[in-house]
Parts: structure tokens; sequence; C-alpha cells
């Protein structure tokens, strides 16, 4: 019995004369994903993508696995591939969907018809299965509102399909369809959970974190590395840049008012990421800030740091507690590396007593009391970079 598995778009049906595009992109994400575990044939038509194994051992668990963390899917399933033709869709039926059935209270039968040339109409598939499916399977009564089981036929162009399991996609848009994004990567748990989120929106995620070595140590740069290896699952590759950052959160402490240490430390974190962005043809940077989570998250912080950004900065998680983010860092497997006791340099020389109602003014005056210029370029030019790819 051939199987395949059926991969359902999701908005990308909405994108009109662009479709194509997505579809491209969504289907070389998908082989990327799919590489390691053997060959595979993908065709794409009405708003669906078959993956179709051409080797005997290739595990279709594994496959859907992986494919459903693949961005701009709504839904996947694994199908059985039958002749359009009723009585192997029948017999297929019970073979296929017997195990599931046989475990089952109530299921019903739902039919789609693409392919408008097949003798049969939707309801009397639906009519003709159902009745057979009771038969065989006497356990068994219909449901049309709540069944436990749906069975699934889908007439189309070459074959007809049927399954009995719908799984529910990644969603959003095929990473790399809208442009590229550099991810303020601290390693705690809001930023892992902001980079997926914009990779869920088509982003292609690079990722900069800031090292304070000797307040830091080498287990925090693992950390975040490690995060990034995560990340790949649902992102794809990713560019890692490793910033030194002590000299300037020295110069910080030994010149700028303690209470402002925290908003002129992430002022000058934005102004080095903007450089490594236009390096690395991001459009934008990428934080985990939430309104009112921490001192400089307060609005008139969040002002002041905005203030020396010259491109957008994507703020996902603004609006969220973090109840619903930890959720979420629990979902993509990374809370438990981000909740690991290695300190990142956002801890050190942290003020006592933050302001967190900062004004502008006084933060540029304080700033501009030293001239962080050349530690800047410094930094930039100490910043190392590796890469992480997708490796399962």
């Amino acid at each position: 019995m051939k199987e395949i598995v059926l991969v359902k778009y999701g908005e990308m049906v909405l994108k009109g004369l662009n479709k194509k595009s997505f579809e491209d992109m969504l289907t070389k994400n998908i082989k990327r994903r799919l590489k390691r575990l053997g060959h595979f044939q993908m065709t794409s038509a009405q708003s669906t993508t078959y993956i179709t194994p051409l080797d005997d051992d290739i595990d279709l668990d594994e496959v859907v696995e992986r494919v459903g963390k693949v961005f701009g899917i709504a839904a996947l399933c694994r199908a059985c591939v039958c002749e359009k033709d009723f009585a192997d869709i029948t017999e297929k039926a019970i073979d296929y969907c017997g195990g599931v059935l046989g475990s089952a209270k109530t299921f019903k039968v739902a039919a789609k018809r693409s392919d408008k040339a097949f003798p049969m109409k939707s309801p009397e598939i639906c009519a003709e299965l159902g009745g057979v499916l009771l038969e065989k399977f006497p356990n068994l009564t219909v449901d049309v509102k709540e069944p436990e089981v749906t069975v699934t036929v889908e007439i189309r162009d070459t074959n007809a399909y049927v399954h009995a399991e719908n799984i529910k996609g990644a969603g959003g848009l095929p990473v790399g369809s809208s442009g590229k994004a550099l991810l303020l990567l601290s390693g705690g748990i809001d930023s892992p959970v902001a980079g997926w989120m914009m990779a869920k929106r088509g982003v292609h995620i690079a990722a900069i974190h800031y090292v304070s070595p000797p307040y830091t140590s080498d287990r925090a740069q693992l950390k975040v590395e490690q995060l990034c290896e995560k990340l790949t699952d649902w992102c794809g590759g990713i560019a890692f840049y490793c910033v030194p950052f002590t000299e300037i959160q020295e110069a910080i402490k030994d010149n700028c008012p303690e209470e402002f240490f925290t908003i002129i430390m992430r002022r000058l974190m934005m102004e080095i990421a903007q450089r490594i962005a236009e390096k690395d043809n991001c459009l934008a940077l990428i934080t985990g800030e939430s309104v009112g989570q921490v001192a400089s998250q307060t609005m008139a912080a969040i002002g002041c740091t905005d203030a020396v950004c010259r491109i957008p900065v994507l703020r996902p998680l603004v609006g969220m507690d973090k109840t619903e983010i930890i959720e979420i860092s629990r979902k993509i497997d990374t809370f438990e590396t981000s909740t690991l006791p290695y300190e990142d340099c956002c801890t050190v020389f942290t003020p006592r007593h933050p302001k967190v109602r900062p004004r502008l003014e006084d933060i540029e005056k304080a700033q501009n009391s030293f001239d962080f210029e050349p530690l800047i370029q410094k930094a930039v030019e100490g910043t190392e970079m590796k890469t992480f790819n997708y490796s399962k």
C-alpha cells in the first residue's frame, strides 16, 4: 500500500500572484529538513504539497515530525494513495483506517472532490463509504458534529487519497519569505521565543549575543549557542554573532550615573547590533522585550532605547505576560536551556535603583559624557561569527 504525506497550506493561499514564490520557498525548506532521511519527490497542486518517499526504508513518522515544524503549513497528514475508483477507495479505506476505526466509537466520512469528472459527488462518497464502514466495524456510530475519527477522501487530479488524521502544522509563512532580521539573544526565556515568533512570520533569523568575561562564563555563551541549535529545528540555519562587551560595560560603570546603567547599555547594544545587521543584510532587529516586565522595558525606557535605532525594532512579545511566554518556550523546547543558572552580561553591574521613567535628554547627556565610539568600533571588529544549521 503506497503512502505519502500531504501538506496543506495556511495563509499562503491568500498571496495571489505571489503565491508561487511562497510555494517554492516552502518546498525548499521542506527539502532541507528531509535531506538526511532519504529521497523524496515533491509536487504542488491545489494549495497542497505531495511528499512521496522514493526509498522503501523511510520512516514516515519522522517525516511528519520534521515537516510539522516547518513554518507555512496549516496541516499535514499521512495518506494512502488510491486509484480514482470507488471500489479501490473502499478497500484501502478499510485496510488503512482499520486500526483507528476498530478502537473508536464514533466517526464520520468527509469527501473533497477537486476532480469534478469523478462520477460520484461528495455527499454520495460520504454516504456510500460510511455505510460500508458501519457494516465492517459494528462498534461505530455516526457523529457528524464531534466524531472521534474523521475518514477523509480526497479526489484530486491524478489519484484519490484516504486518511484518518489531520495534524496541525506550525502555521505562519515560510522562513525567508519576509526578509532577514537580527535577534538580540540574551540566553533568557524571552528572546528565543521572540525569534521563534518572527520566524513564524517568515523572517530569516540571525542572532547576536554579548559576552563580558570575566564577569560572564564560557558556560553562559555555550548556553546561548545551545538555544541557537534548538531554534534551528524551526528557523533553519542561524548566523550567530558573539560580541566582546566587557570594556564597554566597564566604561559605563566608570563614567555614567548608576541609575542609567541598563538603558545606556541597551542603547550601545542596539548601536552595535545595527552595524552587524547592516553587514549581514538584516532589515530589522528583534528583541524579547515585554512592556513593564523589568525596569528597562517601561514605555519611557523603550523610547530612550529606540532613539538610537535607525532600522525597525520588532518586539513580538510586547503585549504578552510571562506565563504566555513560558508556555511557548516549553512548546519549542527552549525553556530548560534558558533557565540554566549561567548569567549573561545583562546582569553585570545591575543598578540597585534603576530609573523606570527616564528622560531622553538625561540619558543622552549621561551617554555623551564619555566617547564610546572607539569601544563600539573595537567591539564590532572583535565580533566572532559561527553558523548553526539544522543538523538532524
